[in-house]
C-alpha cells in the first residue's frame, strides 16, 4: 500500500481535485492525506459478484449493483477514521443514477443506498474495522441495510437500522436463505454464496 503525498482540508477539496485529476486506484482519505487501499481479495470479489447475479435475477436493476467501486463518504467518528470507503458492494437508489452520472461517489447531501455488504478480510484489525467503525460510519449515514460476510464460517449476518444503530436481524449459515428486510422477496441460498461451480 502506498501513500499519496497529497493532502486535503476537506472531503470537498479531495472531490474537486479527483475530478480534475482523476486517480488510479481506490484511496480513502484519512486526516486530510489519500491513503492508497490494497488490491481486493478474490474471494471478496467473486463473493460481491455471486450477490451481483442473485440480486439482479431477483428482479434489481444491474444499474444500481455496484461491486467494489462505489466510493461513499462517511462521517469521521473516531481518529483516523477513513472519509470515505468503498464497500464490498452497494445497492443504490434509483434517484442514484442521475446524481452518479459523472463520477460514482455517494455524498452526506445524497440519499444513502440502500444496502451495503462486506465481505470480511482475516485479521483482528480488518474484522473490527468492518464490524464496529464502518458498521457505526455506515449507520450515521443512514443506510438501512448492512451484510457482514464471513467467508471463513461462511455466514451472513444481516443487519437493520432502527433509529441510529443496527439491530441484527440473523446470522444464516450452510442450509439457511437469507432473510432481508430492505429485500422482503428475495430468496438467497447462503450456500450460493460458496458454490464453486
Amino acid at each position: 500500500m502506498t501513500q499519496a503525498r497529497t493532502t486535503f482540508a476537506s472531503f470537498e477539496e479531495y472531490l474537486t481535485y479527483s475530478d480534475a485529476a482523476p486517480l488510479e486506484g481506490r484511496y480513502e482519505l484519512i486526516d486530510g492525506e489519500l491513503i492508497e487501499l490494497p488490491p481486493e481479495a478474490r474471494i471478496n470479489s467473486t463473493i460481491a459478484v455471486r450477490i451481483l447475479l442473485v440480486l439482479v435475477a431477483a428482479g434489481v436493476s444491474v444499474d444500481l449493483v455496484h461491486p467494489g467501486k462505489c466510493e461513499i463518504q462517511v462521517p469521521v467518528l473516531q481518529p483516523r477514521d477513513s472519509a470515505n470507503r468503498y464497500p464490498d458492494l452497494v445497492v443504490l437508489r434509483p434517484e442514484h443514477l442521475k446524481l452518479t452520472q459523472r463520477r460514482l461517489t455517494i455524498t452526506l447531501e445524497m440519499p444513502p443506498p440502500r444496502l451495503v455488504v462486506e465481505v470480511l478480510s482475516p485479521g483482528k484489525t480488518n474484522r473490527d474495522r468492518d464490524d464496529v467503525r464502518k458498521r457505526a460510519q455506515y449507520a450515521a449515514v443512514g443506510i438501512p441495510e448492512y451484510w457482514l460476510i464471513d467467508p471463513i464460517a461462511q455466514t451472513l449476518t444481516v443487519l437493520s437500522l432502527e433509529g441510529t444503530v443496527y439491530r441484527e436481524v440473523g446470522t444464516f449459515g450452510a442450509g439457511e436463505a437469507i432473510a432481508s428486510v430492505e429485500f422482503p422477496d428475495l430468496a438467497i441460498a447462503v450456500d450460493r454464496l460458496w458454490d464453486e461451480g
